[in-house]
């Protein structure tokens, strides 16, 4: 007697996606041994202290359930570097979150406050989460490109887009992946058109601290105005070189930290207890983060120096550890097809720019990483000048 077994064929709630160009360049770049400057991660190791009270955490004990909220003396920490650095009070009670990386804060933000039919202004190009996010909660993402070319904000087009439907706009500032950075001008505009709506500010700025040639970072936290309507994101993992941590944070208004939360437990409940005290006394030194622009900076001079005896275009790189070229005097291959030519025969992986628009809007550029030791960009440049 056979059994019948079957799986059911589900309909699926995201028909346009499929496996990230970031994961499609990366086990390319593997399989042909090429230097991986396309996904955003390190090449070299955290403070060995970082990892040191970590472990001592681990040792004490702390290894079990911590509040859903997050450690209370990590949340104290997060509130007196806000208010250090941008001016701004977030109690650290009701209105500071610890969540499991920026990714899963940005997630669980959109399916707080996004109902079915809402709408979401989206800048792009942007984070390959974002549209996934809003569609997941039933909202319909808004795409209003950055300025080509130059990737600052269109605030005509950002007004235009604002309805009696639009109930968020997400900000990422330093930007992945143009490595621009908004102005204190840039975000005054931004207040003033939001003043008289009620639209929310899902601001992601998880590379606040790389920000190079004397500019400030601008958090919405500066302006008190968009600080009350706005939930800032923000991630220990790029901070502190441990990306595979997935440790950040959300602060918030008491009143949109506490609808954060309602879905925060029931998505992850609570974060890596040891990792939490760790960071937390870690944090009571602030040199490794007020330190962070001179280290990439020294990074991003040494690659753009490499680049500038190629054939590329640099476009600015005002801030993250993203620097992007434009390939027009290199090759006519669209962007994918380069940075797949590029990682193939010339041994260095980076991602298309491309790859952060809904319609694949093609403007012959593509983004590379310099988060890598020195070594790294080193032979990624001997690479590279044979273009």
């Amino acid at each position: 007697m056979s059994i019948d077994v079957r799986t059911p064929i589900l309909s699926t709630k995201l028909p346009d996606v499929g496996t990230t160009i970031f994961t499609v360049m990366s086990t390319l770049a593997a399989e042909k041994g090429a230097v991986n400057l396309g996904q955003g991660f390190p090449d070299f190791d955290c403070d060995p202290l970082l990892v040191d009270v970590v472990t001592e955490a681990m040792k004490q004990g702390l290894n079990q359930y911590p509040p859903m909220t997050g450690v209370l003396v990590l949340r104290d920490a997060i509130a007196l570097k806000i208010k250090a650095l941008y001016g701004r009070d977030y109690n650290p009670a009701s209105e500071i979150t610890i969540t499991a990386g920026a990714t899963q804060a940005i997630i669980t933000i959109i399916l707080a406050v996004v109902h079915a039919g809402d709408e979401v202004i989206v800048l792009e190009p942007c984070y390959d989460s974002y549209v996934p996010n809003i569609e997941l909660a039933g909202g319909v993402p808004v795409r209003v490109p950055l300025t080509p070319g130059t990737f600052r904000p269109d605030f005509e087009k950002i007004s235009a887009a604002i309805t009696a439907n639009t109930r968020a706009i997400i900000v990422n500032s330093p930007h992945n992946p143009s490595a621009t950075v908004w102005t204190k001008v840039d975000m005054l505009k931004l207040q003033d058109i939001l003043a008289a709506t009620d639209v929310l500010v899902i601001s992601d700025e998880v590379y606040e601290h790389t920000v190079y040639d004397g500019l400030q970072h601008q958090s919405v936290a500066c302006f008190p105005r968009l600080a009350a309507r706005s939930f800032v994101v923000s991630s220990f993992g790029k901070t502190y070189h441990v990306t595979g941590w997935k440790v950040g944070y959300v602060a918030a208004p008491a009143s949109l930290s506490a609808e954060f939360r309602k879905v925060h437990q029931f998505n992850v409940f609570t974060v890596n207890t040891p990792v939490q005290y760790g960071l937390a006394s870690y944090m009571a030194n602030p040199q490794p983060y007020l330190s962070l622009p001179v280290f990439y900076q020294r990074k991003r001079d040494l690659f753009r120096e490499g680049l500038a005896r190629t054939k590329f275009k640099l476009l600015p790189s005002e801030g993250t550890y993203f620097q992007c070229v434009d390939i027009s005097a290199v090759s006519d291959l669209s962007e994918t097809e380069f940075c797949k030519w590029l990682t193939t025969d010339i041994g260095v992986a980076a991602i298309p720019m491309s790859a952060f628009y809904g319609n694949g809007f093609d403007q012959r550029v593509v983004r590379f990483c310099f988060a890598k030791k020195d070594e790294t960009l080193n032979t990624a440049l001997e690479r590279l000048a044979k273009l």
